[in-house]
């Protein structure tokens, strides 16, 4: 390792998985090695979802102990990434208040309903600018309201998962930007906690912290984790904390393009200086998530992956164990194009059997119905493909724009049959990679925060030196077929 390296770790937390990676940082190349995976999920306990946050904060410190040992004095920042949404609720002593919530929990269903009984829609997407799913941390913590009061008026501090971890780290109770916004809690004209609408809710507004923006510089360790880890002298630094805002630093966009952050969730939008909070908006059910430097992320959520990593799973229950890559492979000897299901219809969402709520779905639609494991991997594949096909076209209606390209980032930029399958189905180029936008994004805030970096514009040109790309046009012979397939997917959407 050259004398002149300087390592910066990034904690990245998904919902099958996390890992400590390291950047290695040359002053123009990042190069990325993992140096710790550990598995993530949810745990059942008395009819409810949880996240095990004490178990990640071991696997984080067994990882950062691992970083110190390989790199040493070298390191110099770490950082963390989480999904959004859910949320740890701390005491004014600094006690975890109750399991954390896996936001697939039930307790959510029918809150949008019930909230709006309250406030109506409009009202709430006017002010937070943010799309209408059951599992938003709004109705996750009116859910708590309803169901245990007491933890909500004990709580001194509401910190996202990615807040609550870097207050493991390092003891700052605050709200990263990026993540904040997720939780339809925060105004996108003030960048602050919409505290009327709080208030109309009766949520005690005294709860949320301060708002930081991505790049804020924390501090350093505290003292036991320095001394737990072996590591000294190194500092914390709030990146995007909300992965899919990590992700869109690392989308290498050179041109007018919209982005795709693809794994077990779908997330296709594009990068804006100010949120889009029209009629249209709120009747596509769209977000706009805070970015970097101020920006917008307009985008929508799609269930993604999650159809395939469920399908995969009911498979080996019945006792058929593929790979990805097996499984890819059955999809594509499949017969094309005969079957689709809307990846977003709540029965997806965390089904018992997912290849059955597949079959159901094509069967209470009048399709043919996919029997091969084969044949469901293909129809939930290219349901994504033709999901993304519409909502480019609804982001194109809401910004004016025509998107010249798709940039897939995430594990899913790994698929190459759904990259050139949304190819076709969006009649766009699609450009793959990198694979690890997300923690590359989270590095390369940590390393603007420290002035090797001016702005996203140099953070996307170190992307574009240091990472491998794959381009995928559309195929002009299928053009046809895919414009059918199209109209009769638009016909099964709500």
């Amino acid at each position: 390792m050259s004398s002149s390296e300087q390592i910066l770790l990034g904690i990245d937390l998904g919902a099958e998985s996390g890992r400590v990676a390291a950047g290695r940082w040359d002053g123009r190349q990042l190069r990325l090695e993992e140096v710790h995976r550990f598995p993530n999920g949810a745990v059942e306990i008395a009819g409810s979802l949880r996240w095990d946050l004490l178990r990640l904060w071991a696997e984080i410190q067994n990882g950062l102990a691992l970083a110190a040992r390989r790199y040493g004095s070298a390191i110099v920042s770490v950082g963390v990434d989480t999904w959004g949404l859910d949320f740890a609720l701390l005491s004014r002593s600094g006690e975890l208040l109750g399991l954390p919530f896996h936001y697939r929990d039930a307790r959510t269903r029918g809150g949008i309903e019930r909230a709006s009984a309250t406030v109506p829609r409009a009202e709430i997407f006017a002010a937070t600018g943010i799309q209408f799913m059951e599992i938003n941390s709004l109705y996750q913590l009116l859910a708590l309201q309803a169901q245990s009061p007491e933890i909500l008026e004990a709580a001194e501090t509401f910190l996202t998962i990615p807040d609550f971890f870097h207050w493991c780290l390092q003891g700052t109770r605050a709200g990263e930007f990026t993540n904040a916004t997720t939780t339809q809690c925060v105004d996108p004209r003030t960048r602050d906690w919409s505290r009327d609408l709080l208030g109309r809710f009766g949520l005690p507004a005294r709860i949320f912290p301060e708002i930081i923006a991505p790049g804020t510089r924390l501090g350093a360790l505290r003292p036991e984790v320095a001394s737990h880890t072996r590591l000294s002298g190194v500092e914390v630094i709030a990146p995007a904390t909300h992965d899919t805002g990590s992700a869109v630093v690392a989308v290498p966009m050179s041109r007018r393009a919209a982005y795709l952050s693809s794994g077990t969730w779908s997330l296709l939008g594009a990068e804006l200086a100010a949120p889009v909070l029209t009629e249209a908006a709120l009747r596509r059910n769209f977000t706009n998530e805070g970015g970097v430097e101020g920006t917008t992320r307009l985008l929508k959520n799609i269930m993604g992956l999650w159809l395939v990593q469920q399908c995969r799973r009911a498979f080996e229950a019945a006792g058929r164990s593929y790979d990805y890559a097996h499984l890819i492979a059955l999809a594509a000897e499949a017969a094309p194009r005969r079957s689709f299901v809307d990846p977003d219809d709540p029965r997806f969402l965390h089904p018992t059997d997912m290849p059955a709520a597949i079959r159901d779905f094509c069967r209470e639609t009048g399709q043919p119905i996919p029997e091969s494991d084969g044949a469901i991997i293909r129809c939930a594949l290219e349901s994504l493909a033709l999901k993304y096909a519409v909502v480019l076209s609804w982001l194109e209606e809401l910004t004016g724009e025509t998107y010249s390209a798709i940039h897939v980032v995430g594990g899913g930029a790994q698929n190459e049959l759904l990259n050139q399958w949304t190819a076709d189905a969006c009649q766009r180029p699609v450009i793959a990679g990198p694979v690890e936008a997300t923690v590359l994004g989270n590095l390369l805030v940590q390393l603007g925060a420290r002035g090797e970096l001016r702005g996203l514009s140099e953070m996307r040109e170190v992307i574009r030196k240091s990472e491998a790309l794959k381009d995928f046009a559309p195929e002009t012979a299928s053009s046809d077929a895919w414009a059918e397939a199209r109209a009769r997917f638009a016909a099964l959407l709500p």
